[in-house]
């Protein structure tokens, strides 16, 4: 029984990690922002986003921050 379960958590985790893999190649910018009463959070670390930077850019899903590190993963 532990077997299977072992092998389902591995298929899972690899499942996960191609998924990741595919979202980064085809970097789709289709992301829905997370909202909850009006303030908009990261998409990758969770915190709300600066007033500041959705005025800049009022399609923003991520912070300043988070979006460097994306177009920097992007870029390899």
């Amino acid at each position: 029984m532990v077997d299977v379960i072992d092998r389902a958590q591995k298929r899972e985790q690899e499942d996960n990690r191609l998924a990741l893999k595919a979202a980064l190649i085809n970097d789709v910018e289709t992301e829905q922002p997370d909202e909850e009463n009006g303030i908009r959070y990261c998409l990758d670390c969770g915190e709300p986003i600066p007033n500041k930077r959705l005025e800049a850019r009022p399609d923003a899903v991520r912070c300043v921050e988070c979006k460097d590190i994306k177009d920097k993963r992007s870029k390899r």
